[in-house]
């Protein structure tokens, strides 16, 4: 494969322009206008000459008869990779995001809204976050008898969110036993996730610490198991631990020219719906030190739209992968504005949640 390295000044110089015209009109770039436009002296036929030379190296193509180029996927990833020039921030431009995203008394999931919310407003594209879903810590369970059999579990989470389950109990369960396993969750599990809850009681009736009788272990289980949905142990490899928030969608829109760009955006929207493939984001930006971008088919998840991605995973206090965040739109994003807002939101989002 060609690479920036193999192009004479007067190539990169053609191949930049053309790249940087076409993302900003998402019009094809013709010969006079170059001629008009370089920084380099060079007349009408020579730019042909150099565009053919560079549309025989499968960097620009046309998109019709007209004498206009557009760069192709490799093209554009020519450029990104050589030939970009990425800015940094202003500081206007980092207390903007810093304003919208942080704030007092804000949740986990309202500060990852607020960031899709603002990197969309931002890139006039999507803007997206990948989570997980957060589970409320506990801060006080109570198990209630009702009639033989039944027991109603009364959980009030750190948050303030109360919830009631029926569970099934054994046939002749005392009051006393039913107490004892309030008393038995409540010293050992405040400010405990459900899953962290499993954990520590399985390890404790492992070690044989459970401090229980069979009858109320019974109970301590099937609390624990019927409120949290019976759901298996937490996995970052599955999609449905995921949550997906996209804002910005209908701007997707703003640049359809013609049917086949409004297909392509269609395809993007069922693509998005399908959280089913959420878990391939994360394997994308998992192992990035920093910023990844991922133009058209380079992407298989959102590969038969035809959209780029400006992807960047955060972290939590022991750097380790919580999630990803980042762009979603037409290849012709403005890569060197999106770049270093992406990478500075996810800096800041991993700040806040931590």
């Amino acid at each position: 494969m060609v690479a920036v390295k193999d192009l004479n000044e007067r190539s990169r110089e053609i191949l930049r322009r053309v790249v940087e015209t076409y993302l900003e009109t998402g019009d094809p770039v013709g010969s006079r206008f170059l001629s008009r436009h370089l920084p380099i002296s060079l007349s009408a036929a020579s730019i042909r000459n150099v565009m053919s030379d560079l549309e025989a190296l499968g960097l620009i193509f046309s998109p019709h008869t007209s004498a206009g180029r557009v760069p192709t996927e490799a093209g554009l990833r020519m450029f990104v990779d050589g030939l970009l020039e990425i800015g940094d921030l202003s500081e206007d431009e980092r207390s903007q995001i810093e304003r919208q995203v942080s704030g007092q008394h804000k949740s986990v999931e309202d500060v990852l809204d607020e960031a899709s919310k603002m990197l969309s407003g931002l890139s006039h594209a999507a803007g997206f976050v990948v989570a997980p879903k957060f589970e409320a810590s506990l801060k006080h369970i109570e198990f209630v008898a009702m009639d033989p059999g039944r027991a109603l579990v009364v959980i009030v989470t750190e948050g303030g969110e109360v919830e009631n389950r029926v569970i099934e109990v054994p046939m002749g369960l005392t009051p006393s036993a039913l107490t004892e396993a309030t008393n038995y969750l409540n010293a050992r599990l405040r400010g405990k996730t459900f899953e962290e809850a499993k954990a520590i009681l399985a390890r404790e009736v492992e070690t044989q610490k459970a401090e229980l009788n069979e009858l109320t272990s019974r109970v301590v289980a099937s609390g624990l198991a019927t409120w949290s949905g019976a759901k298996p142990a937490s996995n970052s490899d599955d999609p449905l631990s995921k949550s997906l928030i996209v804002r910005g969608r209908s701007r997707l829109l703003n640049d359809v020219h013609a049917m086949e760009d409004l297909e392509r955006v269609r395809l993007l929207f069922d693509d998005l719906e399908n959280k089913s493939d959420l878990v391939q984001l994360l394997g994308l930006a998992e192992k990035a030190d920093g910023v990844r971008i991922f133009i058209g088919s380079e992407n298989k998840l959102f590969s038969m739209s035809g959209s780029s991605l400006v992807i960047s995973p955060y972290m939590d206090s022991r750097q380790h992968v919580v999630g990803v965040l980042g762009v979603i739109g037409p290849t012709r994003l403005n890569y060197a504005r999106i770049i270093p807002m992406v990478d500075y939101t996810a800096k800041l989002v991993g700040r806040l949640i931590n």
